[in-house]
């Protein structure tokens, strides 16, 4: 078996690795065979856990991808893009609010949803655009740790001064009465909300992929990823492609934003912090700087989050194991740096 196969020379390294992936193993198997054959949850249980990891997961991609993007042309991790995420949906909040006091949600929600998704969309590119030119583009000859450092700064900077315009209370959001009741397919029945957050999600990510795959911008961020000085000789503005690959994540993040609300129905200023970091789990679980690795990764991620709690916890008489779904969460993002830390579909880099 590849997984125990020893090297030329055993070390005591790979006697611990050994140990630790049986173990990892071990426990799996164990759980989910306990909480399996003890039978505490029905097929709708695990129905439902499923397609709220579905819906989970594919906010958690579209984060991942602005995660993705920004690192395969600047090889830095933008830690500021969950404060992005953040400030597209509270923003946005206000506009919905307006219009729910001016009637405008109940007469014609379409249309209400449609300026509520615009707003988020355009203050979280604004945010990103600004965060590009003021924070990091004078620091793009810098080691890569300064960048990290100011990300962080960045990212506190941006939380507490939206703390301080917005107030550090929970809002709710307004009901746009759109995705009442459930769809049944097959044997699936996904609530309505879901189903459209997991749709328009995977349509957000297609059109992302078919843009950079096949338009003339796309092929220009494609040739700063691999070299931006040969990329400037050949005539492509790499300051305007950086522009754009911050604008594009910062589009996909308003866009979650608003999927996000229509799974949990509220904002507050700390709200970007958890999907950011999972988000970026999620990254690095598929490959980071890979666009069709983010994809899988934050749905990977947001399906482990909602089924493994239950399935791995509940078996050894935890109780609600569902607060401890954070912790899978962050228990996969370690143990996917130690035993494969370019994720599924990255592939390793000389630095």
């Amino acid at each position: 078996m590849r997984f125990l196969r020893p090297p030329e020379r055993i070390t005591g390294g790979w006697v611990v690795m050994t140990l630790l992936k049986i173990v990892v193993a071990l426990f799996v198997l164990v759980g989910s065979w306990l909480t399996i054959s003890n039978g505490y949850y029905s097929y709708s249980n695990w129905q439902a856990f499923f397609v709220n990891g579905l819906a989970l997961g594919a906010v958690y991609a579209l984060i991942a991808l602005g995660y993705t993007l920004v690192y395969g042309i600047l090889f830095m991790i933008n830690f500021a893009h969950g404060e992005v995420f953040m400030s597209g949906a509270f923003t946005a909040f206000f506009t919905a609010t307006w219009m729910a006091d001016l009637g405008m949600i109940e007469a014609n929600p379409w249309l209400a949803l449609f300026i509520t998704l615009l707003t988020a969309m355009l203050t979280s590119m604004s945010v990103a655009i600004i965060l590009e030119r003021v924070a990091y583009r004078p620091l793009r000859g810098a080691p890569r740790l300064v960048p990290l450092i100011t990300a962080i700064g960045a990212s506190l900077f941006l939380q507490y001064t939206f703390r301080g315009l917005y107030g550090a209370g929970v809002r709710a959001y307004p009901n746009f009465g759109l995705f009442e009741g459930s769809i049944t397919l097959g044997f699936f029945t996904i609530p309505t909300n879901r189903a459209v957050v997991i749709v328009a999600a995977l349509f957000l990510m297609l059109a992302l992929y078919v843009f950079v795959e096949k338009t003339r911008t796309g092929r220009s961020m494609r040739a700063v990823s691999e070299d931006k000085d040969v990329a400037a000789m050949m005539g492509i503005n790499v300051d305007r492609v950086i522009v754009t690959t911050f604008a594009i994540g910062g589009l996909l993040a308003g866009a979650a934003g608003i999927l996000y609300v229509q799974i949990f129905n509220q904002v507050h200023y700390f709200m970007g912090f958890l999907p950011g970091i999972k988000a970026f789990t999620s990254a690095v679980l598929g490959g980071i700087g890979n666009i069709v690795g983010a994809m899988l990764g934050g749905f990977s991620l947001g399906i482990l989050e909602s089924v493994g709690p239950q399935l791995l916890l509940r078996g050894f008489e935890i109780p609600s194991p569902n607060q401890l779904k954070d912790v899978i969460a962050f228990t996969v993002l370690v143990l996917v740096l130690i035993f494969r830390p370019t994720g599924f579909l990255g592939r390793k880099e000389n630095v």
